[in-house]
């Protein structure tokens, strides 16, 4: 697809599923921006209890309403993105909050290279209160969790919630796995898509503010979490940047993080051969 720079047009997808306080604060950040994009779609997982509400606060910020799948966040990704009519999807959860001018650093950096994949930073908050700050994305390792990026224009990282990706990625096909409820999986895209052909460049200065909750640091020890990380590092060392003895090692160290889980250990063959049917997929 030959995109014309003039002809740039951003969509929103927005995920959002039972939190329509925070949906409503982080679309008031977005419709507060000096620039506005094309579209802004709300794709709406939430119990059929709490929809209402969410629809309700979509429309009054002028956004397109959509009822998500409900099979997960990932799930939820593919599906908004699908949704989407601009040339450019920008990725966004409804627990972020947009600083002032950060979306006219967004296009002006698809501007200045509209075939690449643009990533943020963010400034991260759990129950309100300050925990750090990540200058830019990160991008998977051999172990199937995130490590920093070593050139900033030309690498794999992904940034789940704010990433910028040229519509051409899902026209092609490309789909972010949504075997797992969270994790690496994000991560894995990233390294996927660089693998055909995209590469993903860190927007200089741009931050997003993400206000989480304490769940966020509970998942490091869910199985699920692990298994997403055990299928990143076998996708990692076996087809993006093959190396056997790595994954022998990732293989053995998170089965051994996970307290050799017996689901997990039955559960790895059957990972590899994901794995293979989609990395080895023409």
């Amino acid at each position: 697809m030959q995109i014309n720079s003039r002809e740039i047009r951003l969509s929103v997808a927005l995920v959002t599923r039972n939190r329509p306080e925070s949906l409503a604060r982080c679309l008031e950040s977005l419709r507060s921006q000096n620039v506005q994009p094309f579209e802004v779609v709300v794709s709406d997982d939430s119990d059929p209890e709490m929809a209402a509400k969410s629809a309700e606060i979509a429309n009054y910020w002028n956004c397109r309403y959509i009822v998500g799948p409900r099979r997960g966040l990932y799930a939820n990704r593919n599906y908004a993105a699908l949704a989407c009519q601009g040339t450019h999807i920008r990725t966004m959860d409804d627990d972020h909050v947009l600083p002032e001018g950060h979306l006219k650093q967004c296009l002006e950096a698809i501007y200045s290279d509209p075939k690449s994949i643009w990533t943020t930073g963010e400034i991260g908050f759990i129950d309100g209160k300050y925990c750090g700050t990540s200058a830019t994305a990160t991008q998977l390792y051999p172990s199937g969790v995130s490590g920093p990026v070593t050139n900033v224009d030309d690498n794999w990282a992904i940034a789940d919630g704010s990433t910028i990706y040229p519509q051409e990625v899902f026209q092609q096909g490309h789909r972010m796995v949504e075997w797992f409820p969270f994790g690496s999986s994000y991560l894995e895209f990233g390294a996927y898509l660089y693998y055909h052909g995209f590469r993903s460049r860190c927007i200089p200065g741009a931050l997003i503010e993400h206000y989480a909750n304490q769940t966020i640091l509970t998942r490091k020890k869910d199985i699920a979490v692990i298994e997403s990380q055990l299928y990143a590092s076998i996708c990692f060392n076996i087809y993006f940047k093959p190396n056997y003895i790595l994954a022998v090692k990732y293989i053995y160290s998170n089965i051994n993080y996970s307290n050799f889980n017996q689901k997990l250990v039955s559960n790895l063959p059957n990972l590899i051969t994901k794995a293979q049917k989609r990395w080895q997929k023409v």
